[in-house]
């Protein structure tokens, strides 16, 4: 067995995960993250929609990683039922309403997702500040579906 390549492979790992900017990566997370967690979010509110909607605003269990949190709305009146950030002030108002920082009206999008078939999934993109101290808007994108009478969306920075 040939060492040198396990050692380059070992190096390489090793670098990539000292590197500031992929170590950066890690605090946040991905498209597939946020796939992986709308999928589950649909899966709990099928299970029993009442627990999944109370376990979302409370932000509990594997519903809320760094910057990763699953968001719901009716699909009637668009009116959020569900968030799984701080920003609790956002329940009970329209989905629609929502603009980013560049007044892109990106919450018309969001309620128009929910109009479409059940089980398909939209992407809608926006600017929008990441959690934290910094409020510069930064690139979004929110993967949304429609989950019986409400539908239900995670996003992720890019």
């Amino acid at each position: 067995m040939n060492v040198s390549p396990m050692i380059t492979v070992l190096a390489a790992i090793v670098l990539a995960a000292s590197d500031p900017i992929f170590a950066a990566q890690a605090e946040f997370g991905t498209a597939a993250e946020a796939k992986a967690m709308l999928d589950n979010a649909v899966a709990a509110i099928k299970a029993d929609k009442a627990k999944a909607l109370d376990t979302f605003n409370k932000g509990e269990g594997t519903f809320r990683d760094r910057d990763l949190y699953p968001f719901c709305y009716n699909a009637g009146d668009g009116k959020f039922v569900a968030v799984g950030t701080n920003v609790k002030q956002l329940l009970g108002t329209d989905v629609r309403d929502l603009k980013d920082a560049s007044g892109k009206a990106y919450g018309v999008d969001l309620y128009a997702a929910a109009q479409k078939r059940e089980g398909e999934i939209s992407e809608i993109s926006y600017m929008f500040p990441r959690p934290g101290a910094d409020k510069t808007p930064v690139s979004k994108v929110t993967f949304v579906t429609e989950v019986g009478d409400i539908a239900c969306g995670v996003g992720y920075y890019k």
